[in-house]
């Protein structure tokens, strides 16, 4: 038998949603859509990253 190909969807938390706006806000949203985010390059995913962390640091000294 083949496994079945079909990826399930799961609900969102928080940091993937903030992943998602970080993306977004750097204008590689639409790679990511169209490629995955397998096609970033790591100086990309590392920008990625690295806001997400100054985010994060900034909510927790709020």
């Amino acid at each position: 038998m083949k496994k079945k190909d079909k990826k399930t969807k799961k609900a969102l938390s928080d940091r993937d949603i903030m992943k998602i706006e970080t993306a977004r806000e750097l204008g590689l949203w639409e790679q990511i859509q169209s490629d995955g985010w397998e096609s970033l390059t790591n100086a990309e995913c590392g920008r990625v990253g690295g806001i997400m962390g100054k985010k994060i640091k900034d909510l927790k000294t709020r």
